[in-house]
């Protein structure tokens, strides 16, 4: 296995070299001075070309077996798959704790949701209250202003009979005794 890993990092570090070659002849290509808006514009063209390119290539390509030794195959395959189990874990790990934190959101939001209700169901009952007591007033009201209007037509009414009671006494005195009765 330690010849086998050697071997395969010789060969990563030579295919390494020729990226890095490949590389720097690309920066060489596009070192042309152009004006801000233009070289956005450019770089991104040029990143479309590159991509189409890699594309192409791709699928063009055959898969290569990097080594024919079993133990590089073995050790390549063993690492490739601790790398995909780390990689399942943490999105394992991602997922639970977003559904953890969508729960708690879930709670509080229901929570929230019956706070509110509770608050609409005080104030229906507070506002059908407040009808009934303004019913209740409007009648009394209507009750006491007949109330007062009664007292008022009495009070007038005794007015009225003692200042007729006074008129009478003023212009009708009552006779007196001795007198001639058969005038008054």
């Amino acid at each position: 296995p330690v010849d086998a890993k050697e071997e395969l990092l010789e060969e990563c570090e030579s295919i390494w070299k020729q990226m890095e070659e490949c590389q720097s002849k690309l920066m060489l290509l596009g070192t042309d001075t152009l004006l801000q808006s233009d070289a956005k514009l450019s770089l991104l063209m040029l990143q479309w070309k590159a991509l189409t390119v890699d594309y192409r290539q791709w699928q063009a390509r055959n898969p290569e077996i990097i080594s024919t030794n079993p133990d590089v195959l073995l050790e390549l395959g063993k690492e490739e798959l601790q790398k995909v189990k780390n990689d399942l874990e943490m999105v394992l790990s991602t997922v639970r704790s977003k559904n953890k934190k969508l729960e708690e959101d879930l709670k509080r939001e229901q929570q929230w949701c019956e706070e509110q209700e509770q608050m609409l169901d005080t104030l229906n009952k507070t506002e059908e209250e407040m009808k009934t007591q303004v019913e209740q007033l409007s009648t009394k009201r209507g009750f006491d202003e007949l109330k007062n209007k009664i007292m008022k037509l009495k009070t007038y009414k005794k007015e009225l009979l003692s200042a007729l009671g006074e008129f009478l006494d003023e212009h009708f005195p009552l006779p007196e005794k001795g007198e001639n009765t058969k005038n008054k």
